[in-house]
């Protein structure tokens, strides 16, 4: 695999010539084979995965055609030094994930919170929270505040009495719309 180093003249490649491509990663390209898939029929798992990848990179033209929206992406490509386009797709094809809910600081009362922590490559842009009772009548929803760092916190508005059996939903979503669902069914003032 070839090296590049630039000089007064050159100061970027990218793209390929002929059987060749301009590859680069961690701020150094390096020059390799293009890959040949020819004569490859893809599986039924690929086929989906390239269907995936095509709405990604159909987001991904759909921000930079929007001023303001790409205007976030482009000042975090410049942070991570990678092509703000990239980060779009990869936003597109990596969902948030959540860790199991925090109740520990959740006991029924007006006030109470219920911690959420969430991770994404670029991050969750919302939260939203709801609890009702195991029969489905709702108790109470609404959005979590942003504490920073993945962390988030829904403060109880409705107060339930110690005993009641509950279910709490929580969802999660990122710039490009994913959406990722973590639940707890706990009985009010036992955990």
């Amino acid at each position: 695999m070839a090296k590049i180093k630039f000089n007064g003249l050159v100061d970027n490649v990218s793209g390929g010539v002929g059987g060749l491509v301009v590859r680069k990663r961690k701020g150094k390209y390096t020059l390799c084979n293009k890959p040949d898939f020819s004569g490859t029929e893809p599986s039924e798992a690929q086929a989906v995965q390239r269907k995936v990848f095509a709405r990604a990179v159909e987001y991904g033209k759909s921000i930079m055609a929007d001023p303001d929206k790409f205007a976030f992406y482009e000042g975090l490509a410049e942070q991570k030094d990678k092509p703000a386009f990239s980060l779009c797709v990869g936003d597109y094809l990596n969902p948030p994930t959540m860790d199991d809910l925090d109740l520990s600081l959740y006991q029924g009362k007006v006030g109470d919170s219920i911690l959420i922590a969430t991770h994404d490559d670029i991050g969750v842009v919302r939260v939203n929270v709801e609890l009702t009772r195991t029969d489905g009548a709702n108790i109470e929803k609404g959005q979590a505040i942003n504490m920073g760092a993945g962390n988030w916190a829904y403060i109880a508005t409705v107060p339930v009495a110690a005993g009641t059996d509950i279910f709490i939903e929580a969802e999660a979503f990122d710039r490009p719309g994913s959406r990722t669902v973590s639940s707890a069914n706990p009985i009010v003032g036992m955990n």
